[in-house]
Formats: structure tokens, sequence, C-alpha cells
């Protein structure tokens, strides 16, 4: 199979409270994003990567991966949908519509080599997530007269699923599923959603926990102590397109 990684950095990641967006952050050294790029482009197969950058994006030339010729630059959006769709319409240029195309978080550096073996080894129309299952018990909460936050109900958490990314479609149907939620005014905040409206029923595939995305400053240390033992444990390496 054909598979092209689309890696979305167009955020400014404002919870971070940090002086640049939060892909642009160092761990041990080495930009966030550089964690995640290495891994993507590591993997048996894997020629071309799509990255998604904002369109006056100062701190890229500092990134490891600034000039190598295997990324494939696009321009991010007002939304994650609109960078996503922009990403998507400059891999046309490269890949055939039924391609297969791996949209990534750029803030989860964590991902190993072998979550894509098990992710891409279950693939098959209309496509699969990367997804933990719900350990915790689960409330809904709601606002009462005071303004303050009360349980509303608690949650059967029987087959509920964190959503977690690479989210893998093929190119012509994520495209059409994008810009029917455009079209109709549907707020996505990931690809799976989009062709769930178009009434499809993508795979989950369960993977590591420790597939973690860095939202919040303390976030930063876990993903450090998971890169370390990461660095220090037997190899991820392995499998292929």
């Amino acid at each position: 199979m054909t598979v092209w990684p689309l890696v979305v950095a167009a955020g400014v990641g404002r919870r971070m409270q940090a002086d640049r967006p939060k892909q642009y952050l160092r761990l041990n050294q080495r930009l966030l994003m550089d964690y995640t790029l290495d891994t993507l482009l590591s993997y048996p197969g894997v020629t071309r990567l799509v990255l998604v950058l904002s369109a006056h994006d100062p701190y890229w030339p500092a990134s490891e991966f600034a000039h190598d010729a295997r990324i494939l630059r696009a321009a991010g959006g007002a939304e994650r949908s609109d960078s996503v769709l922009n990403g998507l319409r400059t891999l046309q240029a490269i890949a055939s519509m039924d391609d297969w195309v791996m949209v990534h978080d750029v803030a989860r550096p964590c991902l190993q080599h072998s979550d894509l073996d098990a992710l891409l080894a279950q693939l098959t129309f209309p496509g699969a997530i990367l997804a933990s299952l719900t350990r915790d018990t689960m409330k809904r909460g709601r606002l009462n007269a005071a303004g303050q936050t009360e349980i509303s109900a608690t949650v059967e958490r029987e087959q509920l699923w964190h959503a977690l990314t690479p989210q893998v479609f093929p190119l012509g149907l994520l495209i059409r599923a994008l810009e029917f939620c455009l079209e109709q005014g549907v707020a996505v905040t990931d690809e799976a959603s989009a062709i769930e409206h178009l009434g499809h029923a993508p795979r989950l595939v369960e993977g590591r926990a420790d597939n973690i995305k860095v939202t919040r400053p303390a976030d930063l240390a876990l993903v450090a102590f998971y890169l370390q033992q990461a660095r220090s444990g037997p190899t991820n390496k392995r499998g292929g397109l």
C-alpha cells in the first residue's frame, strides 16, 4: 500500500503559556517536532511527508529537518480541519486519490513504529485510527445556577475510547469528508469525525498509552520521561509499508 504521512503543525499552543508554539519547545536538547518527524520519516516505506505550518512560521529553520527534501510544506488554516484540507490538497500533486493519508498531530512525539505496524495491519476501507480504551469512571458535567460544575450523570465506559493519532483514510475520501463538513458548517475536531459525517465507521485500533499529546506545561515532563524510556529500551523501529 502507499501511505503518505501528513503532520499538522500550524497551531500556536496557547495553553502551553510558552513564548513559542509547543512544537518548537526543546526536550532533551531536541525540538519536540523533530521527534515526531524522525519517527514518521524513518518508518520503512515512507518516502515523502506533508508538513502543515503557519504561513509566517519563523521557527521552522531551527528544525533539524528544515532542509529535508522529503518534506513537502503546506500552509495552515484558521482551524485544524482547514489546515488538514490544505495539506491534502498539496498532497494531490504527488499522490493518487486512492492512496492512504496518515494524519498525525505534531505534538504527539512518543509515537512508536510498533503502533504504526498495528494500525496499518488492520487498515481497511474506510480507514482506521489509533485509540485507547477509557479506564477511568467517566462523568458528564453540567453548570448549576451558581455557575459551578456538578455531576449530571455517570457515563458507561464500556467501548468508550480516547481518539489518538495517526488516523488513516483514503486521500479522496478524506478530502470529500472535510469539504462536506465545511459546506454544512459542521465543526470537526479530528479526521475520523468528518468520515463519520459521510456515514462511514472507521476502525478503532488500540495503541500505546504513552502516545500522549502535549497540551499543557505539565505534559512536557511526562513526554520527556517517555522519550527517555524509549531511547534506553529495545528499539521500536520495525515493520513498514
